[in-house]
């Protein structure tokens, strides 16, 4: 890959955080990274890369994601793989699938850690649907009121 303005390409993945996971899709025989699938895990971003003749990066923030879960098959767990599924608010991806990876439980924990430590950083709140119509608030305002 040919990178035209270098200066910029740093400051884009200097944002993006330090690289701390670097792990190939693999096949679920044996375990083998013969797949064109690529996760990179930085510190604010997940990186899912995939393709051989096209190419295809989508990234998701960390602060997006808000619930991870982890699970083994039988196949899975012989060769010492995973299947990392997260939930997101990102738009282009509600559901991010991380299979057949190794070091599953290390990536998880990684994940759940950084994407809280992002959304402390970012300031951002997650507001929760408790249940509240629209037509709630004025009943609310209605006791309120008496």
């Amino acid at each position: 890959m040919k990178i035209v303005n270098p200066e910029q390409y740093s400051q884009s993945t200097g944002a993006k955080g330090k690289l701390c996971y670097n792990e190939p899709k693999r096949l679920l025989f044996f375990g083998l990274p013969w797949t064109f699938t690529k996760y990179e895990l930085r510190e604010n971003v997940l990186t899912e890369i995939k393709g051989f003749l096209t190419v295809t990066e989508n990234d998701c923030y960390m602060y997006k994601i808000s619930d991870v879960e982890i699970t083994r098959s039988l196949g899975q767990r012989i060769f010492g793989l995973s299947t990392i599924i997260l939930f997101t608010s990102d738009v282009t991806d509600k559901t991010i699938v991380l299979k057949n990876i190794k070091h599953g439980r290390e990536i998880k924990d990684f994940l759940l850690e950084a994407s809280e430590s992002a959304k402390i950083r970012r300031r951002t709140v997650n507001m929760q649907d408790i249940g509240f119509g629209a037509g709630d608030i004025h009943e609310l305002d209605d006791i309120d009121n008496n």
